[in-house]
């Protein structure tokens, strides 16, 4: 008879727990009768937990104004929700303007984008008088503009002076975009921000600051504005309940080893053939206690939704770091990831002839996905097929 050992993975607790085991235990036994279940729960010994009540969080933005006086407005709300819009979508605002509806043109009259795409040629030339942080950024945004397909539907529906601050927030939103996206140190301030928005607003042909603000009701309605309020207010809220899935990760990596020593222990009990399944921080759990003590008895490691190729490949694996082989005592190891989901990895390339990778469609957008598994049929006959 197999026994099968399940090891949760993040921020599940007792009760979640119960309800996963026994979804896996019935998943498993349609297929196989000859299965012996033992559940490994570590969520109350080694999960995280906030011990003094969420005394690090800090205090509603009323609370505390900080060195910068925190500005408390819905106005504030508003123009921050706005760019996490557009940092997401540079183009955002430029697709709302083009669809709206077009004034008449006269007949040989030039063409509405004609004089802005001549300022964005003559701020190619010059980005010099920018930081440097931002100058070449500005040019290849400011080339992408110019011959972007949507400017002339845009010019004709909003007027020459919401054309040039709508351009320079498209340079704005795509140079912080840019640089979030690889991962740049440096990203400005907000402060630094608006005022490199005002200079490059005014080279292309706006007016005095403060016309562009009427431009935040293009892109976002006040829902915007109360869901980043409510994102503010309510983050002690969010921190208790996101806390024992962050929290879990963190106290593994920096003190994993007291779940190691007892799963080792649980299974050094159990006769042969064992299979360890491992759940995302569950896999990252049952590999590494595998790499650390040969356990004759595990015939088979599974992995589900697992972060473990990763952290091996990027020095944080605690048990094995890259270059060094798997040890020759890890038992065959399969893979179930879901290409959707932003969690999972794959060994096979890590570890060839050594992990067997096998992709299966939870039918979910991350971070769905992510959890979508024991919901999945196809995951449990890729496991059952496995199963000494």
């Amino acid at each position: 008879m197999t026994t099968v050992v399940l090891v949760h993975g993040t921020g599940v607790r007792r009760t979640a727990f119960s309800v996963l085991a026994g979804r896996v235990t019935a998943g498993l036994t349609a297929l196989r009768d000859d299965l012996r279940f033992v559940p490994y729960y570590w969520g109350d010994v080694h999960g995280a937990e906030l011990a003094a009540g969420g005394a690090s969080i800090p205090p509603e933005t009323g609370g505390d104004r900080g060195i910068g006086g925190f500005p408390d407005d819905s106005a504030a709300d508003h123009d921050t929700a706005a760019w996490a819009a557009l940092y997401a979508d540079p183009d955002a605002e430029l697709r709302l303007a083009a669809a709206h509806r077009p004034g008449e043109r006269p007949p040989g009259s030039a063409l509405p984008e004609q004089w802005l795409q001549d300022r964005l040629t003559t701020l190619r030339a010059e980005v010099d008088h920018l930081a440097p942080e931002w100058a070449a950024g500005v040019a290849d945004a400011a080339a992408r503009l110019h011959g972007h397909p949507l400017l002339g539907q845009a010019a004709a529906s909003v007027s020459p002076d919401e054309l040039a601050v709508l351009a320079a927030r498209v340079l704005v939103a795509e140079v912080v975009s840019t640089a979030l996206d690889a991962g740049h140190p440096l990203v400005p301030d907000g402060r630094s921000r608006d005022e490199l928005l005002d200079r490059l607003a005014r080279y292309l042909g706006a007016g005095p600051r403060g016309s562009e603000r009427s431009l935040r009701t293009l892109l976002l309605g006040t829902a915007g504005a109360v869901a980043s309020r409510a994102l503010l207010r309510r983050r002690h809220a969010l921190t208790q309940a996101a806390h024992p899935a962050a929290g879990d990760v963190l106290r593994y990596l920096c003190r994993g080893e007291g779940v190691r020593t007892e799963l080792r222990d649980l299974v050094a009990d159990l006769d042969p053939p064992v299979t360890l399944i491992g759940h995302s921080l569950g896999g990252i759990i049952a590999l590494d206690t595998l790499v650390t003590t040969a356990l004759p008895q595990v015939r088979l490691l599974v992995t589900v939704g697992s972060q473990a190729p990763f952290l091996y490949e990027s020095g944080s694996l605690p048990s094995l770091t890259h270059p060094r082989e798997l040890p020759p005592h890890v038992p065959d190891w399969l893979n179930l990831y879901d290409p959707r989901d932003m969690l999972s990895y794959v060994g096979a390339r890590l570890f060839p002839g050594r992990v067997t990778d096998t992709a299966v469609d939870n039918g979910q957008p991350f971070p769905a996905a992510h959890s979508a598994y024991w919901t999945n049929p196809d995951v449990y006959r890729s496991i059952a097929e496995r199963l000494p």
